[in-house]
């Protein structure tokens, strides 16, 4: 359970043009248009334009839940319109149908005493047909335990769930697609060619004309993206305070931060959707948060909150775990078999794309961001080679390669007889992909870094890195610091497989320990804006409250 023992405090740290001619305001005092109705003519250079009344602009006035609106609108615009939408979640629906049916194909319909041929044969057929390894649909319907029942059961609920979770969401995509048509005159084929400033520039303008929010007369830029970022900047705090218990010292590894999907994912949960989350709605906290002499039994309810959602996580692990080396197993094996090279290619961590996030930064201005750090951040990560580990890679890149060119010489001589030798491809394949992953290892001899440039190179685009960083580039600690920023690829996958395991001893006994601190943030870092609601005070930008105390700040 919480402890309340000793309560901590935080230091703080004119004219429209786009328009249509028939919507332009009138200028007479006595005239009344009905928009709703009009039909109005214009004499352009000799021939009449016909102007069909807009029936549908009516609906926008007064939008029940903005943030909701304004996510769909911003979605709608990145995700490049309906089509694709549409088209995205429908294929995500057959993937998951795909992967059920063929596990359980793979699994119950395939006779691999055949298949590996471990069965003696009275024919002489010298190779077997795809019939001869497979059973009929009636066999194998047959074979099925009543483990397998009860896992399509639970697979067919999981489809029928998100089947209807599908057609809601396709109904906002259409509402979604009709205020573009409609309202910001937006066609979908011209969204593409489009940037979020300018769709933005337009919903500001059709506030004026339509009121989508009624608690104030014109909307700015800022109002847009507290209600788009209300969540996630209260994510942002909480890692730049420290709150969250993202960092662990491993054996033989030292300190790393994890932040898996699964984690996050739990976090959103808990804090922002769940019928005992901190917020009510999308734009209002719960009153009980704010009131500091309910701060012990607030912490209480959250701890037990978290021990639940543990339990819940516990419970589900096996066939999130099995789902995911799955879905890991499919998506990658192809690509690694092709590209071994590609596990050893980095990524920012989702750690690292929350730590470096700036409030009140939508995802693709992050991403823009950290996609232009990328190559110098590349470049100093493999600025660090050990020339032990160089040396060795050298020689086992050798000595896989022989045996891999030798048999691909013989292949070439008489490949039908080679492939007959019993696992014999099976070492040609394994020798290549040794040998690609030990020269991942060896630097290029003409290559000359400069770690302190490379930093700062980086740092001109994430904005920001430890004090203790500065002219210390070229140390190890540094770099080892930097990696859980920027991890490699497989270190990424067996974060994501191992998550199901993870994540419920993190939140039983990691994050229910900090339940009276994150009740104290809340409380602490929580201002009401006027016709916005409740956001995270760093969002403000306040730099008088919350900057450098030893900064003085004109006016």
């Amino acid at each position: 359970m919480a402890s309340d023992s000793e309560e901590i405090e935080y230091q703080a740290i004119g004219r429209n043009p786009y328009k249509p001619a028939y919507r332009q305001e009138t200028t007479g005092p006595n005239e009344e248009e009905d928009d709703d109705s009009e039909i109005s003519l214009q004499e352009e250079r000799g021939f009449l334009v016909h102007m069909s009344p807009d029936v549908n602009r009516s609906q926008w006035n007064h939008v029940d839940d903005l943030d909701k609106f304004f996510t769909s609108v911003y979605e709608y615009h990145q995700r490049h319109g309906f089509e694709t939408m549409v088209l995205a979640e429908t294929m995500q629906l057959l993937q998951f149908v795909f992967i059920v049916l063929f596990v359980t194909y793979l699994n119950w319909c395939v006779n691999y005493d055949e298949l590996f041929d471990n069965v003696l044969h009275n024919s002489t057929k010298e190779r077997i047909t795809f019939s001869d390894v497979t059973y009929p649909v009636g066999t194998c319907i047959a074979r099925f335990n009543y483990l397998t029942w009860f896992l399509l059961f639970l697979c067919m609920l999981l489809l029928i769930g998100k089947s209807i979770q599908m057609v809601i969401n396709f109904s906002n995509y259409i509402r979604t697609r009709n205020f573009f048509i409609s309202a910001l005159n937006i066609d979908t084929k011209d969204l593409s060619n489009m940037t979020w400033h300018e769709v933005q520039l337009r919903l500001l303008e059709v506030q004026k004309e339509q009121q989508i929010c009624i608690h104030k007369q014109e909307l700015t830029q800022l109002d847009i993206y507290h209600r788009i970022l209300r969540f996630k900047n209260y994510l942002v705090a909480m890692v730049n305070k420290d709150l969250l218990p993202l960092k662990f010292r491993l054996p033989c590894i030292g300190q790393h931060s994890v932040l898996t999907h699964g984690m996050r994912f739990n976090l959103d949960v808990l804090l922002y959707w769940s019928p005992w989350s901190i917020f009510i709605n999308s734009y209002t906290m719960r009153e009980d948060y704010k009131n500091h002499h309910k701060r012990k039994q607030l912490a209480d309810q959250l701890s037990t909150h978290i021990t639940i959602l543990a339990f819940l996580n516990l419970l589900l692990s096996p066939f999130i775990f099995f789902y995911q080396l799955l879905y890991f197993f499919f998506r990658y094996a192809d690509i690694v078999k092709r590209s071994p090279s590609f596990l050893g290619t980095r990524q920012w961590a989702n750690y690292g794309r929350l730590y470096l996030r700036h409030f009140n930064e939508l995802d693709h201005e992050l991403n823009a961001r950290l996609s232009r750090a990328y190559i110098p951040s590349k470049m100093y990560m493999n600025s660090f080679n050990s020339a032990c580990l160089t040396v060795l890679a050298k020689y086992i890149a050798f000595f896989a390669c022989a045996p891999a060119a030798v048999l691909f010489v013989l292949g070439i001589l008489d490949f039908r007889d080679v492939t007959r030798v019993e696992h014999l491809v099976t070492v040609a394949s394994l020798s290549g992909i040794l040998a690609t992953v030990c020269s991942s290892f060896i630097a290029d001899e003409n290559e000359v870094f400069c770690p302190e440039r490379l930093m700062m190179s980086i740092l001109a685009q994430i904005h920001y890195m430890p004090d203790h960083w500065k002219g210390r580039a070229h140390t190890s600690h540094v770099r080892e610091e930097f990696a859980t920023l920027f991890q490699y690829k497989v270190v990424y996958i067996l974060e994501e497989l191992l998550s199901p395991i993870f994540t419920p001893v993190w939140l039983m006994f990691c994050l229910r320990r900090k339940s009276a601190q994150m009740v104290d943030f809340f409380r602490c870092f929580t201002v009401e804006v006027a016709g916005v609601g409740d956001v995270c005070s760093f969002a403000q930008m306040d730099i008088k409250k919350h900057g450098n105390p030893q900064v003085s700040y004109s006016q």
